[in-house]
Parts: C-alpha cells; structure tokens; sequence
C-alpha cells in the first residue's frame, strides 16, 4: 500500500480482483482513468439520475438528485486531492461511486430495507455499493464464469470503503456484507490498521459532507421549504436546532454548537439569502453563498491538513485528513438545517411511511414469487442461492438497483 520510487502508486494499488490483460486503446489511459470511466458508463450510475437525493426525484427541475449530487461530490473531492497529492482520478472516481448502492426513496429507503433484510444480513448503502461494483455490474466475468462487476482496481475500491468493515453490534454503518468478504479483504490487503481509512476515502467523505451539507441548504432555501429568519430571531428555536444536530450528526454538545450557530449566523456570507425570493438577483446571492461555504470547508480541510503532515504530495496511507473543529461543527449545522426544516416538514413522515409500505410488499411479493419475477440480471443469484437468506439477498438486490419511479411501477404492476 505504498508507493513506488518517485512517489507513484504501488503496484498493489494498480491490481484487479480478477486480472486484466493491458489494454492499447490508443489514449494511454492510466488504470484508475479507466476505473473512472467504467462507474461513469455504468447502469448503476444513470440510475442515480431518477434516485432520491433529499427531495423526491422528479418533483422540481432545479433540485438536486443522487446522480448530480454524486457528480458534484466528484468534482469537490477530485480538486481537494489534487491539492493534496492524491491521484485525481482515484478521489473523482470515490465520489461517482459513492452512492451506486442507495436505493429508492433515499436514506428512508435504506433504513426500511434495513430491516426488510434483516435475515440476511441487513441493508446498508455502502455496503451495497460494494456489492454493485464487484458483483452486479455487467462489465468483467471471473475464470469461473461469476461476474466480478466493474472490476476496479484496489486503490479506487479502497476509496470508496467509507465504512470499512463488517456490522458490528450496536453500529449503524458498515461497508460489507459477509457474502462480499472475500473481494472484501483482497482490497483491503496490507492495511496499516484495521478500520483505518486511506486518505482519498476520507477526502471523498468529506467531500459528502460539504455538498450534502451546503447543496440540501441550497435547494430548501430556493424550493421554499425553509428560511433562516427564525434561527436569527429564536433562541429556543436555534437552541432546538443544536439538540437535533448533537443527537444526528455532531459529537459536540448542543451548548458548544449554540455558540459556532450564533457566528454562523452572523457570518456575512448568509445574510444576502436570509429574505431570499427566487428573483435572478436572489439566486446569483444564493449561489455566491453556496461556493463561499464550499470553498471554505474545503480549503481548512486542505490547509489543515498540510499544517499537520507537510507540503505533501500525500496520497493513500500517508495522511489523515484534518477538519478543523469549528468547520466540522459549522458543516453538521448545516446539515441539520436541512433535517429540521426539509426532511422533517409538516406532511413529510406520511410520505416517507408510504414509501416504506412500498418497499416492503415489493420485498414480500418478488420473494413469493421467485427468479421468473426478477430482473435477468437478478433472476440467476436467486437459482444459484443455497438457502432462503441468500434468495432474500437477491430480492433486495433487485429492489436496491430500482429508481424511485421504477420502484412505484413495479409495486403498482405486482401488487396493485
């Protein structure tokens, strides 16, 4: 997991889980060039395009959806590593990637399938990312004729891995299943430490968290679903805030986030977009607030880290990110803006009940029914399951890779 003379990466970086003879396309594309291209042309990636983001996908031609949000967390995640010295391509191919194994109707949809699975293992998005590029991408075929998915290459899937490790009691995220562990411990070979994170990961979830952050304040505020005035003139309302985000997204106390709250608010860059009322001028004020904050969060990260490690170039398992305190607590803020006023609206929790009523008789009807119900792609793990939790992995799989749309279609063809 190091690095050759000269600071490139090491070859064990550069290797596949199923091997790949060179390829002369005539571009001299690097390895992780093509791991780039190969979650850019994926059926996985297009179907980010019709997949819940925070705002039902479809409702609203300026909202955001997992498909421009994964492309905007690329983009971000793709300048700050250059700027530390990870390979570009590595960091921009983690945030395409990142959100291949999210399922219908967002982070509800995760959590109802969750459950839904419980039998088998449970449903995390992470780890289900795993899943679609090793295994249910249509793209490398293994010696003994399984699918090896997209095939990528230790160094990219090892930036995907924000969660890298099994479920353990008590914890919420992971990043494998046990029926994934073999590819699973390949590419985590000649880690430093367990559950350690190499740095174009960490970049990349960073990365998450400032365009989740910073875009889902963006679209509430324009879609008219929230406004800061009454942080500004509540202090039972801020102090509310602060509770939701010490529970959710914070280690940091409600009190010590009050007080990061308080100078966020007064900070200059919120003010244009207090009374925002979707004229030209109010949006370009908008927008100028979004990359402010962007480019904040990133370049203290960046700043911050080299202050700690060096100059660099830093790349894999040399450097840990830093976030500054402040800017960490300022990005959960923001987030849990998001959850109060958008994800939690009046009206929001019958939707979100729908959708998981939705889910779960897709699950019960396509388990009744078997292969011949399922996708062609699907269809064969259910014939080659050994036992019943394997049968309800594939029905899961199969629900996981629907759209929103797709998802209300097939409940309303199967079940009526």
């Amino acid at each position: 997991m190091g690095t050759d003379v000269g600071g490139g990466p090491a070859p064990a970086d550069r290797e596949r889980w199923v091997p790949e003879s060179p390829k002369d396309t005539g571009y001299g594309r690097s390895p992780y060039e093509r791991d780039r291209a190969r979650v850019l042309h994926s059926a996985a990636f297009r179907r980010l395009a019709a997949k819940t983001q925070v705002h039902t996908a479809g409702t609203d031609d300026f909202l955001r959806t997992r498909l421009t949000h994964s492309l905007e967390v690329a983009q971000i995640a793709r300048e700050m590593g250059a700027r530390l010295g990870c390979d570009p391509d590595v960091v921009d191919t983690a945030g395409l990637a990142h959100d291949l194994g999210h399922p219908p109707f967002g982070h509800n949809g995760e959590s109802a399938l969750d459950g839904l699975a419980a039998d088998c293992g449970g449903f995390e998005g992470n780890a289900q990312t795993l899943r679609v590029l090793t295994r249910l991408e249509a793209k490398v075929l293994g010696p003994d004729g399984r699918s090896a998915g997209l095939n990528l290459t230790r160094a990219s899937l090892d930036a995907v891995a924000k969660y890298p490790w099994p479920r353990r009691a008590g914890e919420r995220k992971f990043g494998v299943y046990p029926d994934d562990r073999a590819v699973f411990d390949w590419l985590r070979r000649g880690v430093p430490a367990d559950r350690r994170r190499c740095l174009e990961a960490q970049v990349m979830d960073w990365a998450d968290d400032v365009a989740y952050s910073v875009h889902d304040v963006e679209d509430g505020i324009h879609g008219g679903y929230l406004t800061l005035r009454p942080l500004l003139c509540d202090a039972d309302e801020r102090a509310a805030l602060c509770a939701d985000v010490a529970a959710v997204y914070s280690a940091e106390s409600a009190a010590d986030l009050g007080a990061v709250l308080v100078d966020l608010l007064a900070d200059p860059v919120l003010g244009p977009v207090v009374d925002y009322d979707g004229s030209h001028r109010a949006q370009v004020a908008l927008k100028a607030t979004t990359s402010t904050l962007t480019g904040r969060f990133v370049t203290e990260a960046v700043r911050a880290t080299r202050d700690r490690h060096g100059p660099g170039p830093h790349r894999r398992y040399a450097a840990d990110l830093v976030v500054p305190r402040r800017i960490r607590a300022q990005c959960a803020l923001l987030k849990g803006i998001a959850l109060r006023y958008v994800m939690r609206r009046p009206g929001a929790e019958a939707r979100y009940a729908r959708q998981r009523e939705v889910l779960a008789e897709l699950v019960r009807v396509l388990a009744d029914r078997g292969a011949d119900a399922l996708d062609p792609v699907f269809a064969p793990l259910w014939r080659a399951a050994p036992d019943d939790p394997a049968r309800l992995r594939a029905v899961v799989d199969q629900v996981a890779s629907l759209t929103d749309p797709a998802a209300v279609a097939w409940h309303a063809r199967l079940v009526g």
